[in-house]
């Protein structure tokens, strides 16, 4: 069995998560790949090396963590899991079909969750380590964004729970990045971004604060400004936060209308 301490990655595959597949190569550590794309886990695999692993479950699956628990054991136990997969679409919460809320909350949230519990034996027995990837939405509220908030928001609460739960047995951390620039964000939402003013981070730079958190003794870490003090000043006083939120929904309507009037004269 080698000595390199294994990580456990979800979402793998994703703009985030091969960069942070690379990172932790780089740092030492053994992976277990997980993501719903079997062909490119695969490749992933194969220029990796073969004291590597991967498996290809939807994490909306209720069997999907214990197949990757079971998967992990066999590998010699988790150290470290990641719980990088996630979901996002931003849309009017009225439009939203209810299939597309349930999953969101279930990828987002309680397969996080589920995950972690699946995994607590292993973690707690190598003294381990669990990072929740969340969002600067995760301590604003953002509109045409609920869904994705919801599952944030509980996210962060999780990990902060948890952390204190198993505080000594196993680290529990919280990566909040801002946007970042991967395919989680299609063209029409970059053009929103720039019309509202916020900034995109490149994968690389989320990396850098994943690691340094990893190897730090923090709960947390948000990342970019000025998320960071809109989600203290929110969480302090968010009747401040309020009216420079709610000004913003008119850019929001005004860009999905003239998306829906592009997409119509397209068709």
């Amino acid at each position: 069995m080698s000595k390199q301490k294994l990580a456990v990655l979800t979402g793998a595959t994703g703009g985030l998560g091969r960069v942070f597949a690379h990172r932790l190569l780089q740092d030492g550590w053994r992976l277990l790949l997980v993501a719903r794309d079997r062909s490119v886990l695969q490749t992933m695999v194969t220029q990796f090396g073969p004291e590597h692993q991967a498996i290809a479950v939807d994490l909306s699956d209720d069997k999907a963590p214990a197949q990757i628990a079971h998967q992990a054991a066999m590998m010699g136990g988790a150290s470290l899991l990641v719980n990088n997969a996630g979901i996002n679409r931003m849309v009017a919460f009225a439009e939203m079909a209810q299939d597309e809320l349930t999953q969101m909350l279930q990828v987002n949230l309680a397969s996080p969750a589920c995950l972690t519990h699946a995994l607590l034996n292993q973690l707690e027995s190598n003294r381990g380590t669990v990072v929740n990837i969340g969002s600067a939405l995760g301590a604003i509220g953002f509109p045409y964004q609920s869904a994705y908030c919801a599952s944030k928001f509980g996210l962060r609460g999780f990990s902060e729970a948890l952390a204190r739960e198993f505080s000594g047995k196993v680290a529990v951390k919280y990566l909040a990045p801002r946007a970042a620039d991967t395919a989680i964000n299609d063209e029409s939402i970059r053009q929103l971004n720039q019309k509202l003013g916020n900034q995109m981070d490149c994968p690389q730079v989320v990396a850098d604060e994943f690691m340094a958190l990893l190897k730090s003794k923090a709960m947390r870490k948000g990342v970019g400004y000025p998320e960071k003090f809109f989600a203290r000043l929110n969480g302090l006083l968010p009747e401040l936060v309020d009216g420079n939120i709610i000004k913003q929904c008119a850019t929001i309507r005004a860009h999905f209308a003239a998306q829906c009037a592009k997409f119509s004269s397209s068709s």
